[in-house]
């Protein structure tokens, strides 16, 4: 009995050149993503545990345990009231422009006529640079020339409302500043998760009689799993990282502190404290993780990722 082979297809062999442009071309991004995201990151990790003002050498670095986190937490009088701010921004981000980012993708996913210019003008804000919102809002709040006050009528002296200078306000302007950017952001994510939600579900929620909120609440929001989880996450990264809006307002003082610019003013403000900064910035960064590593855990999983698409 002759037993016949079959030949396995093998792909064109790739010559010496090929080879060594694929080597340059994973070499190069790993050795930037490690030099400018693990190394700086490991760096920060270690500094945090020690006294240095960054003039000296290495040999000026005093190693100091835990002491710089027992600082933080007991005797840094910024510290909790820029932890209040950032959770206020969380919450914020995640009941407001998140909840209407979620309505403007459901009511464009109706394909409404002009949906597209919609859609463009919507995300224009994302496109911009957080310090660009900033500036573009400090002249929404200028207390005589301000948009907001010349429609409320406000723009004598005496009579004025001084939305970014008084701390009562300027937490909140900020929060409706970067809402508008933030919008955007949340629309597109929603919509595409709308856009990859079975059209039978809907179709058969209506033939049981529901209506379009329970269809919507029953169907097709808890088929947005994870967009949902995205979300989630991206919001608690935006509301982390808030830093240049706040900056160009007052350099995020007087009410509008947040512990990323207490990162800043410690390593590269007055202060000059890289070891204290960098410990600010382990917290900010564990935050951060908490909420991204359960996300890299379901994804990988399998748990953000529908039968149909494995």
């Amino acid at each position: 009995m002759a037993v016949t082979t079959r030949r396995r297809r093998r792909g064109p062999r790739l010559t010496r050149r090929d080879k060594l442009v694929l080597a340059v071309m994973i070499a190069v991004p790993t050795l930037l993503h490690l030099n400018l995201i693990w190394v700086p990151t490991l760096l920060s990790v270690a500094l945090s545990f020690a006294r240095w003002d960054g003039i000296g050498g290495l040999d000026t670095i005093q190693w100091i345990g835990l002491e710089n986190y027992r600082q933080v937490f007991t005797i840094y009088p910024p510290f909790w009231p820029a932890v209040q701010h950032n959770l206020i921004w969380l919450v914020f981000f995640l009941l407001i422009p998140t909840t209407f980012g979620l309505f403007l993708a459901h009511q464009l996913d109706k394909q409404l006529r002009a949906t597209r210019i919609y859609q463009s003008a919507i995300y224009l804000p994302v496109v911009l640079a957080l310090a660009i919102v900033g500036f573009i809002w400090q002249l929404v709040y200028s207390p005589e020339q301000g948009l907001i006050n010349n429609l409320l009528g406000r723009t004598e002296q005496g009579n004025l409302i001084d939305w970014l200078g008084n701390p009562k306000l300027n937490l909140w302007a900020m929060l409706v500043a970067a809402s508008w950017r933030h919008v955007g952001y949340i629309m597109i994510l929603y919509l595409a998760g709308l856009k990859s939600v079975d059209a039978s579900l809907r179709e058969a929620a209506a033939i049981d009689g529901a209506n379009e909120w329970q269809a919507f609440r029953r169907v097709v929001f808890p088929a947005l799993k994870p967009i949902n989880v995205v979300v989630l996450v991206v919001t608690v990264i935006e509301s982390l990282r808030a830093f240049e809006i706040v900056w160009v307002i007052n350099a995020g003082r007087n009410g509008l502190e947040l512990l990323s610019v207490l990162v800043y003013d410690n390593v590269v403000g007055e202060a000059s404290r890289i070891g204290f900064g960098s410990t600010l910035a382990v917290i900010l960064l564990t935050v951060s993780l908490a909420f991204i590593i359960p996300y890299l855990v379901m994804y990988f999983r399998g748990g953000l990722v529908g039968r149909e698409g494995r």
